[in-house]
């Protein structure tokens, strides 16, 4: 999963520049402004950091940057997931133009900055020349040794933030009591007048349905009475009229045949004619004006408009009315059982108690381990004797990262007290303490690109030997970039990349502009640049002799 290749257009002082990168470790030297840094600026621009419009070459509407990786099996899931296709390499690639919009794309296709650098966290890990700074802060403190101790906070956090929800819930309780007491003798007042109705879901319906029905119960009947007549007088009933007028067809229907279908259809309407004769009959039985109950229905229709009226509601509403209350009550008596909220509380603490536990003995196993390797390191770098230490405290009161406070602690010389590291005088010290932590803990991340930014600063001599000879180690496993003004690092390198500066012709007459490129070294000439390194400009036959002398060595030891 190495860096295969990068390509700028238009990036601050770099008009097109396409580098092609190996595996083993790679060197970027050039002299103080030559852009050294820019290359690495760009590959953080490309995966995910903020867009600047300042970035953008002068004169040019907009850059563009892309970085392509050899493709992880390992990171097709979060590629399917996010709807990105796999192939045989990852392209992640940016622009930013002169208003400071961007947009960026991961094999082709519109990802976003977050995307961006979510993937990016797999695919390398850069070490910046001011990475002691982070050293005193207490989040990247903490933060490395966990990422040492393989140590994963999200329950931790969740717990954290459940129990600070049910102290936040406990608290407001308690502060509120009174006014929810009077909330709820409000909501106990108005579910008890209204439990007297006790009104049914579909109720108010069937009411009006029925009061309808029994206010005109006697029309109801005298409509009913008429019809049976209509149907069953004996001189001018329909029933009568059909029967006749069947017998007639009936009695000529060996004449015209026609007539016998037509009796047919009359006997068919006398059969239905005589059931609803019938049907009349049995309705005219039961049917009764019932004064008594329609006396009723007046009653509890009047309770009902009456509550509808005081609630503004109207009588259909009352049932959903009803339940809200009801809701609202359960919810209040909730909110003031205090030994129930007292309880959840409780719970929440033992949980992330539990959880600060489990993450507090996983650091205090990881804490001598990490103390062991970074001390070992220091001892080759120019630190004979001194000592690095990851000390725990108790924190006085359980905090959202656990219940222990992380600091790093150094000594410089043999015998003298570890001191919090922010404290020690030398900056040289602090920069070859960086590069132990950073050269122990880059060996435990899944990202196989690692790029040292002139992390060297403040070293040299022997020491910087030693910085070379353990960047090459970690490039026997992985792919290691690094920018860096040390000659005796750079002649450890598997492969050079000079950043130069060049004037180049401008449009129209103006005044040249600075660009800014890079090409690979080899042979001569990169005894040349180390020679240079060593000794100023215009190097010297005696640092061009040491500098071949350097690059022979290193052969003869990667031999």
């Amino acid at each position: 999963m190495a860096l295969r290749r990068i390509a700028l257009r238009d990036f601050v002082i770099v008009r097109a520049l396409d580098i092609d990168l190996s595996s083993g470790f790679t060197v970027l030297t050039g002299e103080t402004g030559a852009g050294k840094s820019i290359l690495i600026d760009a590959l953080q621009l490309a995966l995910g950091n903020r867009a600047d419009a300042g970035s953008v070459r002068e004169g040019a509407e907009r850059l563009d940057v892309s970085a392509e990786f050899d493709a992880d099996p390992a990171l097709a899931g979060w590629l399917d997931e996010g709807g990105f296709e796999a192939g045989d390499s990852m392209l992640l690639r940016r622009t930013v133009d002169l208003q400071g919009r961007s947009r960026g794309w991961i094999n082709g296709s519109p990802a976003t900055a977050t995307q961006l650098r979510e993937l990016g966290d797999h695919l390398l890990d850069i070490h910046g020349q001011h990475a002691w700074q982070s050293l005193t802060r207490p989040d990247a403190v903490r933060g490395l040794l966990d990422a040492y101790a393989g140590v994963r906070t999200d329950a931790l956090d969740s717990a954290w933030q459940a129990w600070r929800q049910a102290q936040a819930a406990l608290d407001g309780a308690r502060a509120a009591q009174d006014s929810l007491q009077r909330e709820r003798e409000r909501l106990q007042w108005q579910i008890a007048e209204v439990a007297k109705l006790a009104p049914g879901d579909n109720e108010w319906e069937e009411l009006s349905t029925n009061h309808t029905r029994i206010s005109n119960a006697q029309a109801l009947i005298d409509a009913a009475e008429g019809a049976r007549t209509a149907l069953e007088d004996d001189d001018q009933g329909a029933l009568a009229g059909l029967n006749r007028a069947l017998g007639l067809l009936q009695g000529c229907e060996h004449i015209e045949p026609e007539f016998k279908t037509l009796a047919e259809v009359l006997a068919s309407s006398i059969a239905q004619a005589s059931d609803a004769a019938h049907s009349l009959h049995g309705y005219l039985r039961h049917a009764d004006a019932d004064p008594q109950h329609l006396a009723e229905l007046d009653e509890r229709m009047g309770l009902w408009m009456s509550l509808a009226r005081r609630y503004k509601r109207s009588p259909d509403e009352l049932p959903a009315l009803f339940a809200g209350w009801q809701a609202e009550l359960q919810a209040l008596d909730a909110q003031s059982d205090l030994d129930a909220l007292e309880r959840s509380e409780q719970a929440a603490q033992q949980a992330y108690l539990k959880e600060a536990k489990a993450v507090g003995k996983l650091r205090k196993q990881a804490a001598p381990k990490l103390s062991q390797s970074v001390t070992q390191a220091m001892q080759g770098l120019g630190m004979q004797g001194g000592r690095f230490e990851v000390a725990l405290q108790a924190l006085p009161q359980p905090g959202r990262a656990g219940l222990e406070e992380v600091a790093f602690l150094v000594s410089g010389h043999p015998g003298s007290t570890p001191r919090p590291i922010g404290k020690v005088a030398s900056g040289g010290e602090l920069s070859r303490v960086a590069l132990a932590i950073a050269v122990t803990t880059s060996e435990l991340g899944t990202a196989q690109t690692l790029i040292f930014d002139e992390v060297d600063a403040g070293v040299g001599g022997a020491v910087a030997e030693t910085v070379g000879r353990l960047m090459q180690q970690l490039g026997r496993d992985r792919q290691v970039l690094a920018v860096t003004h040390l000659p005796q690092v750079a002649a450890c390198a598997d492969h050079h990349l000079l950043v130069a500066k060049r004037q180049t012709a401008a449009d129209g007459g103006a005044t040249p502009r600075t660009e800014s490129g890079v090409s690979a070294l080899d042979g001569d000439a990169r005894a040349r640049e180390i020679a240079r390194m060593l000794g100023g400009e215009r190097p010297s036959a005696t640092s061009l002799a040491h500098a071949r002398e350097m690059l022979d060595q290193q052969r003869v030891g990667a031999g």
